[in-house]
């Protein structure tokens, strides 16, 4: 029975030390991420529409606001441009007037059922205070079997997950810098392929396996394969350019970041500064805001966070496709000039 050689310490030594220091790194980010953001949420500026020349809503907010910061308001033209503003997204409620000499506030807890859960508070007592009577009426609800409007955000870390996964499986097997082009075509139009599977996975696990919504499940598979490819080009263009270490790097971007700062577990009006814009921009929270956009809200929505996903795959096909050119070709370049000629390659000829 062979025995493993005796490899000298100082051979391992520095790479082990490098690889446990980074994942060190890495743990201690993660910890700081989520307890940093996740460990106090504090409700600022929670927008709410308002309609200019509805005095009475607009003395509200303006009451509202100079007692406190957890309400932000936001004026409209007409009532028609708030009702758009709430479907759209861009509020969690609109405080309006009533004939009878009380107010209204309409709310979409889809969005964000803890913000909606301010909203209403704060209002209900400046309507209190003002001797006004409130009626609240939730526009666009969650569903009954996610009370908490928590499914978007785990469908969506579940894509995300998957996808990274995937291409850091395909670097492990096949190298992280395909060697041509025509490798480089092959892993994506493999990445593509898995991405749709793994969209209508997660689309028929909460829809009929576990039936938490029941309805626009092509859109919810549609928009999980846009998010489980961009995930997936990421990792493979990040990999690419910096090898397996670029694995610590798309797991700062996507889990250590991404979770906490995606808007998913707290709404990003209950985030530190430092993480309330980053949902706008990063894929979890980008995908959490698209599936939001698929399930319960109009289309128009769907702007920005498709766009989003979308600039992400191309930069991640980009990256993969010049990072084939540059290290790709190099190291079949080496590969090529350290593997010793064959019998007939040696064999003279002429």
């Amino acid at each position: 029975m062979d025995e493993e050689p005796d490899i000298p310490v100082r051979a391992w030594l520095p790479r082990t030390a490098a690889l446990l220091l980074g994942t060190l790194a890495l743990a201690t980010a993660f910890i700081a991420a989520y307890v940093g953001a996740l460990h106090h949420p504090t409700p600022r500026d929670v927008p709410v529409g308002v309609v200019l020349g509805d005095q009475r809503a607009q003395a509200v907010m303006a009451a509202v606001r100079r007692e406190t910061d957890k309400i932000e308001p936001v004026e409209y033209d007409d009532p028609a441009a708030a009702d758009d503003g709430l479907t759209a997204r861009e509020v969690y409620g609109v405080l309006t007037s009533t004939p009878g000499g009380g107010l209204r506030l309409t709310t979409a807890s889809a969005a964000a059922p803890a913000a909606t859960e301010v909203v209403d508070q704060v209002l209900a007592e400046a309507a209190r205070r003002g001797n006004l009577p409130l009626a609240v009426t939730d526009e666009v609800p969650v569903e009954q079997s996610d009370p908490r409007g928590l499914v978007p955000f785990y469908l969506a870390v579940g894509y995300v997950l998957g996808g990274y996964l995937a291409a850091t499986a395909l670097g492990l097997r096949a190298g992280t810098a395909p060697h041509s082009l025509a490798r480089a075509g092959l892993r994506i139009a493999a990445l593509a392929v898995y991405a749709v599977v793994l969209g209508v996975a997660g689309a028929l696990v909460v829809g009929p396996a576990l039936g938490v919504w029941h309805h626009d499940m092509p859109a919810v598979a549609a928009v999980g394969a846009l998010a489980v490819f961009a995930a997936a080009m990421i990792a493979a263009a990040v990999q690419g350019w910096l090898g397996l270490l670029g694995t610590g790097i798309v797991i700062l971007l996507l889990v250590v970041l991404g979770n906490p700062g995606s808007g998913g577990i707290y709404a990003p009006e209950f985030l530190p500064t430092w993480l309330r814009g980053m949902h706008r921009w990063n894929v979890p929270g980008l995908t959490t805001d698209l599936i939001k956009s698929a399930v319960y809200f109009d289309r128009r929505s769907m702007g920005w966070p498709l766009a989003g996903l979308a600039l992400w795959v191309t930069f991640g096909v980009v990256g993969l496709l010049t990072a084939t050119l540059v290290r790709g070709r190099r190291a079949a370049a080496r590969h090529a000039a350290e593997t010793p000629p064959t019998r007939d390659d040696a064999r003279p000829t002429g």
